[in-house]
């Protein structure tokens, strides 16, 4: 069984893209939706829940843990990551990597606030890519957003401009660097126009645990895909059918996993 997580409804994006190729294995998703958004805690508090979160998937006892929360990520980029059984696959060298395939050089990041601030990426694509501009710039208003259900409309459109309106121009792509963003792509789509890429790493993510399962030897399982919140389960149900409704996941609302 493979677990992934994420501060919400914003990993299902990964869970969706690593369904996609290994549609046979097991997967166990924890939305920590006590804790969301992420973007606005202290890096102290986002450790704190990172450590909580692998090990409550290292308890539920995954052979492999497929992060889908870049800001996580990015604490554990400054901090190191904890110490765990299952391995860890890093959501933000799945995006490095992804510059690198692609070739550009100017490059924005939409992230979280704390990733953004963090530096995480810069410093990731230019151990890879040494000569890249890269422009990293937080969002705090989307995952909100997302999380409450409002995708479309004129709002979510004119939080997306706000996202951007910092980035330069001239830009080669944007990366997507929060696992909610994705779920707006429709709106970076407008507002970036057709010159600028838009990079999910979700995808790069999806190769590299292809890949992972390969290396570890891990059989296929019967298919199960089980999502968790410890936040508001109504919220919860309604996103997932929403997102990821025609995958059938078995749902549970957890008490006392508050972190």
């Amino acid at each position: 069984m493979l677990g992934l997580f994420d501060s919400g409804l914003g990993g299902l994006t990964v869970v969706r893209r690593v369904r996609e190729l290994l549609p046979a294995h097991d997967l166990l998703f924890f939305a920590d939706q006590a804790h969301v958004p992420y973007g606005d805690r202290t890096p102290e508090d986002l450790l704190r829940l990172l450590h909580h979160n692998l090990a409550w998937l290292d308890s539920r006892g995954v052979d492999a843990i497929v992060m889908a929360c870049n800001t996580s990520c990015a604490m554990a980029e400054r901090f190191g990551w904890p110490q765990t059984r299952a391995p860890v696959l890093d959501l933000i060298e799945s995006a490095a990597l992804a510059v690198e395939r692609s070739g550009f050089t100017r490059v924005g990041v939409v992230a979280t606030a704390a990733t953004a601030s963090s530096g995480a990426y810069g410093r990731k694509i230019r151990a890879r890519v040494p000569h890249a501009a890269v422009y990293e710039t937080g969002a705090p208003d989307l995952v909100p957003l997302v999380e409450a259900g409002k995708l479309g409309g004129p709002e979510a459109r004119a939080a997306v401009e706000r996202a951007c309106a910092s980035l330069p121009a001239n830009l080669d792509a944007v990366l997507l660097a929060c696992t909610h963003f994705p779920i707006l792509d429709a709106h970076f789509a407008a507002v970036l126009g057709s010159g600028v890429v838009r990079i999910d790493p979700a995808l790069v993510q999806a190769e590299r645990t292809f890949a992972l399962v390969t290396e570890l030897g891990l059989a296929p399982g019967t298919g199960q895909l089980e999502c968790a919140s410890n936040g508001d389960p109504q919220r919860f149900g309604a996103g997932l059918e929403h997102l990821i409704g025609d995958l059938h996941p078995e749902v549970h609302r957890l008490q006392g996993v508050e972190g």
